[in-house]
């Protein structure tokens, strides 16, 4: 789980293989698809835009969603609004299930106590790098709730992210995860799937933060901020009742002290989906992506 753990681990992704077309978008094709991680099959929604690429293909976009119960959760539902809107733009977008998740194999362990869902993240990244019409000096990633989780880990793992939007992130150290956070609702994140949880586990294993700063500061993404890969822009509601959003202002001033460029909107009343100022957020995401991504030389 540790951050130098999973940069010393190889994600070599594969090829993305199209199962079936699905109904075209205005401007975009819709496709079910898979790649593969860890020889597990994980199955993604993929959106191409019409006509032909810019010179080097397109700027891509991993889309990594929020908690949503495993067994209920399936590929081509929840999120279409907000992968339409990015689509439209003129981005590719690979809406990736997790492993256990609808489909895909393996077994669903939850994103906090285990790598699984973070490599499957990693991994599609390389699978994207990989495909004939996306640029892979252009991939960005977007990420709800525990999404924004996997989001900015993956921006402090590897390089090959550019940039990164996350509304409503479960980004706090874990430290904060252990003593200011716990699941609240049905579309927050589950620390584990199974047993008594990543942290029980944990604390017995290597004691508390207190007894332990040093592991728990290693699994902690905001302990990397020097390392970010690229721009990131948050996005909370104050009348978020599953995640704080304390977490996206603390980010927000950790990495501007490292002198990385960390956007930060806060939706007064809005709720951990931001659904009030759905559009002006989206908005956002999508210049934010077009001067730091599509736009960038």
């Amino acid at each position: 789980m540790s951050i130098i753990a999973l940069r010393n681990q190889s994600f070599p992704g594969s090829e993305i293989v199209i199962e079936r077309e699905l109904d075209r978008g205005l401007n975009y094709r819709r496709y079910y698809a898979y790649y593969l991680s860890e020889g597990l099959k994980i199955y993604a929604l993929l959106t191409i835009p019409n006509g032909t690429p810019p010179e080097g293909g397109f700027p891509a976009i991993v889309f990594n969603h929020g908690y949503i119960p495993p067994d209920v959760y399936r590929t081509t539902e929840r999120y279409i609004h907000y992968v339409d809107e990015i689509a439209k733009a003129g981005y590719v977008v690979f809406r990736i299930d997790y492993r256990g998740h609808d489909n895909s194999d393996g077994e669903a362990t939850g994103a906090y106590g285990h790598p699984g869902y973070q490599i499957d993240v990693m991994n599609a990244v390389a699978s994207l790098k990989q495909h004939p019409q996306v640029n892979p000096e252009k991939i960005g990633m977007w990420g709800h709730s525990m999404g924004g989780y996997l989001t900015l880990r993956a921006m402090v793992i590897s390089s090959d992210v550019k940039v990164g939007v996350i509304w409503a992130g479960v980004i706090a150290s874990y430290t904060d995860l252990v003593y200011n956070w716990r699941r609240t609702g049905s579309f927050t994140p589950s620390p584990s799937s199974t047993g008594r949880g990543w942290r029980g586990s944990w604390i017995e294993q290597y004691g508390t933060p207190e007894q332990n700063p040093e592991f728990w500061n290693s699994v902690s993404a905001t302990s990397y901020l020097a390392d970010l890969s690229g721009p990131i822009q948050l996005h909370h509601g104050t009348n978020d009742e599953d995640v704080p959003y304390e977490f996206s202002i603390r980010v927000a001033e950790l990495a501007r002290a490292q002198a990385k460029v960390a956007d930060l909107y806060l939706y007064d009343g809005d709720n951990h989906n931001i659904a009030t100022n759905f559009y002006p957020a989206m908005d956002s995401t999508i210049e934010f992506f077009d001067i730091y991504l599509k736009d960038s030389d």
